[in-house]
């Protein structure tokens, strides 16, 4: 179920992105800010790899050898593989992880990937991460109002919980994606990509262990 699309949205929208946009270009710690807390929730997904892992252990320990399957393992593990899934798009997208077919661009002058940057967004990414929020509104307010439940085991769990992570995740990625513009529009005028957080933490580290060498040197 899709929620419609009333002007007013469209506009509350419109307005939103238009506001992280100045804020993104006018200011580095707003871009960072959003970096690292999209880096934060990332880490925090990855946990869900860990807890995965354990629930398949046991459902193979007792399905195989105790002949007691749980009821539970199957919602578990694509839920939890969801959360991994979506959370993992913000994080690498703030990361600049995402896998890219560099041969030619990254032989390219800065200001020209910053343009091809600009037009990919504007003509795929925005349209399908808008998209992917909308839809997933709808969604997860009808799951919210039928109270749904997973109907692939006797006790199935909630859904609608899992189902709110859809537009939260597209909210966050059009977000990151907004600081990722304000990059873009930055190169176009210096001619030269601005720092992400990674780098600033990468240098600060260099930093510090090129002065622990020369304390270590000294003594």
């Amino acid at each position: 179920m899709m929620s419609p699309l009333t002007p007013t949205a469209i506009l509350i929208a419109l307005a939103a992105l238009a506001l992280a946009l100045f804020l993104a270009l006018r200011f580095e710690k707003f871009r960072f800010g959003v970096e690292y807390f999209h880096t934060r929730v990332g880490h925090f997904a990855g946990w869900s790899i860990l807890i995965l892992t354990l629930a398949i252990s046991y459902e193979v320990f007792v399905r195989y050898f105790l002949r007691t399957p749980t009821e539970w393992a199957f919602d578990v593990s694509y839920m939890l593989y969801g959360v991994l899934f979506m959370l993992a798009g913000p994080y690498a997208l703030a990361r600049n992880g995402h896998v890219r077919g560099d041969f030619l661009y990254r032989n390219w002058p800065e200001r020209r990937q910053a343009a091809f940057d600009i037009v990919l967004y504007v003509l795929f990414f925005f349209p399908g991460i808008l998209a992917l929020a909308w839809a997933g509104y709808g969604f997860a307010k009808f799951s919210w109002m039928i109270n749904e439940h997973s109907s692939n085991s006797p006790n199935g769990p909630p859904l609608y919980h899992f189902k709110t992570l859809i537009p939260i995740v597209g909210a966050m990625l059009a977000l990151q994606g907004i600081v990722e513009v304000a990059r873009c529009v930055l190169c176009l005028k210096t001619g030269a990509w601005p720092q992400r957080l990674s780098d600033v933490e990468e240098t600060e580290k260099l930093i510090l262990e090129q002065a622990q060498q020369r304390e270590q040197g000294a003594a």
